[in-house]
Parts: structure tokens; sequence; C-alpha cells
């Protein structure tokens, strides 16, 4: 073999070699951070059919349509919000929903201790801004006032009723009062039994079906026939009671309730909607796009459709329904129900 030859042979080699020597490793391509939202219960469950059901489905519409991770924990006693809460932060998660008013104590305690975790405290109101934290908030008085001028025009008896948790809490207080002012606002002459479940603690009162169930059959034996059931279980108790005895409308809470609580789908007129799914959704979407902010956010009321019911609603009460909405929205229809309780 000539000289020439071997060279052509080793050239492609030699190039080979040279290129391996010359070329530097590429740098592996970071993972992806997985943006996490935590959620943390008040002492009602996951699974309650009404307010933390409805938050949890607005985490989990960020799990399916932005690809967060979630988990959630059910707070067993009060005394461990700080410690449920801190699981979340001291992991890494990126967002912490706080649910009910309860917890606000604690989820601004925590703001402060993990001030770059956002926080969104469902039903929590902001007195004063702490930038990483979101106050999704409600008007209940306005859902409840129109959830008792409903009940109020559809009463046969004259008499309504309203199975509620406790007035220590105050969303739950502006339902009841509102929903006894809306009554009035349409009939004046019309008795409204608002029953409040204040004899038991937080743990308790917003997990007792028996209770509601119970209350409610009780406002039947008074001539109400028609119930207001606002409470996490023990609302859904009252609920339940006007199914079985079929002596009563219902009124659900919260979420649209027909498709929660489908076993009183056969009297629920409507359910005074908080629109807790969306407006969680949309604090999470905000803080993953940079566009997050702290403070209070109003987040809207309205009624549920009549469902299964629709036909059994005459003209003129959908009439003067949309005239209290309406009148509601621009202000020149007050419930006049304060925030909280007065002391």
């Amino acid at each position: 073999m000539s000289k020439r030859t071997r060279i052509l042979i080793l050239l492609p080699i030699i190039f080979a070699l040279l290129l391996a020597a010359c070329a530097q490793p590429a740098a592996p391509t970071p993972a992806k951070k997985v943006f996490r939202v935590g959620l943390v219960t008040d002492v009602g469950k996951i699974d309650d059919k009404s307010f933390n059901q409805g938050t949890w489905e607005g985490v989990q519409k960020a799990v399916k349509e932005l690809g967060v991770e979630a988990k959630y924990i059910e707070t067993q006693d009060p005394n461990d919000y700080m410690k449920n809460i801190a699981q979340f932060a001291d992991a890494g998660y990126d967002v912490i929903v706080t649910v009910g008013f309860a917890l606000g104590e604690a989820t601004r305690e925590s703001a402060q201790k993990y001030p770059n975790v956002k926080f969104i405290g469902v039903d929590q109101f902001q007195e004063t801004t702490i930038p990483n934290v979101a106050g999704l908030i409600f008007e209940e008085d306005k859902a409840g006032f129109m959830a008792g001028a409903l009940a109020a025009l559809m009463s046969k008896t004259g008499k309504i009723g309203a199975v509620l948790g406790t007035d220590a809490v105050p969303p739950v207080w502006r339902f009841g009062e509102g929903y006894r002012a809306g009554a009035k606002y349409v009939r004046p002459d019309v008795e409204v039994l608002v029953v409040y479940h204040n004899d038991v603690g937080l743990d308790k009162t917003f997990t007792d079906p028996e209770w509601g169930k119970s209350t409610a059959l009780s406002l039947v034996d008074k001539g109400v026939d028609v119930i207001f059931g606002a409470g996490g279980k023990t609302g859904n108790g009252a609920l339940i009671a006007c199914a079985e005895t079929k002596k009563c409308l219902a009124i659900g809470v919260d979420v649209d309730q027909y498709y929660t609580v489908p076993e009183a789908r056969s009297v629920l007129l409507t359910s005074a909607m908080k629109d807790l799914t969306e407006g969680t959704f949309n604090l999470i979407k905000a803080a993953m796009e940079g566009k997050w902010q702290g403070g209070n956010v109003i987040g809207p009321v309205r009624l549920a459709p009549f469902h299964d019911l629709d036909s059994q609603v005459p003209q003129e009460v959908r009439q003067k329904l949309a005239e209290i909405e309406k009148g509601l929205q621009d202000g020149t229809i007050k419930t006049n129900v304060p925030p909280a309780k007065p002391q």
C-alpha cells in the first residue's frame, strides 16, 4: 500500500478524532420548575359539596388548564392551622389557598413568615394589604337577598326559613341577614325564621347534617315551606330534609347544589352562589403570570338556574328577581347588612 493511500485512509479517522477533542459537552437543559398549589381547609371537609369543594374545584381547574400540581390538607383541629400551612410553605409551594374566615389570622401570619409564597385567603377580608395575600371575598348579603326575595315570592304559607352555620363567621351571617332583608323587601308581612348553629364549636358547626335536618324538620312543623340551607354539610342536611318530606322547597348555597347534592334535586329551587371556582382559578393564574396583586378581590355572586323546578317559577317572579339583581348591582337597592354581626 502506498504512502498516499495510507494517508487517504487515515484522514477521516484523524478528522473524527479532532472533532471529538474539540467538541464540548452540551449543557443539560434545566428541568422546568413545576408550579405547585396547596390548599388548607378549615375544619370543614374537602367534599362538603359546598364551600371547600367549590374552592378545590378552582384549584383542580388550574391543574387541568395550567398544568399546576396540587394537594390539600383537611384541618382536624383549629390549633393546626399554622402547622398545616407550614407543611406547604416549607416544601416550597408557590401558592397556598386557605379556605375560610377562621384561617384569616394564620394566613396573614404565615404570609409574613414566608414572603415568597402567594396566599389566597378565601372569605378573608384584608383590613390592611399584605403584598403576598389576596383576600377572595364575596358579597354574600346580595346573594342572600336574592335568595330571600325568591323564597318569599314562592312561599304559599307566608313562612320561610334558613338553617345556617354559626353567625360568628361573617359570611354566614351576611347570607342569613341578607336572606331576611330580601324576603322583607318583596313581602313585608312574610315570617322569616333564621336559625344559626351556635351551640357548638367551629369544628362541628359546618359538619352536622343531622342537626341541619332536624332543624329543618322543626321549621316545616311550624309551617315553613321554603328553606335556605347554608353551612357546609349542616346546610346540606336541611336540603335533604326538604327532599325527604316533600313539604318544602330548598335553596342551596355557595355552588350550584343541583350538581353537588343530587338527592335534593326534586325540591331544589336554586342556590345562592359565590363563584369560588372561577375566583380561585383566576388568582392562581395571576400568580403564575406575574399579574398578582395583594389586597381584597371581590368575586361574583348570583342565583343558580331553577333546573327541574323551572316551570314552577312564574314569569312575574323572574321579572322581579331581574329588577332586584340590577338594583343590587347599580346600588339603587341596598341590603343594609353590615360587614359583620354587630357586637
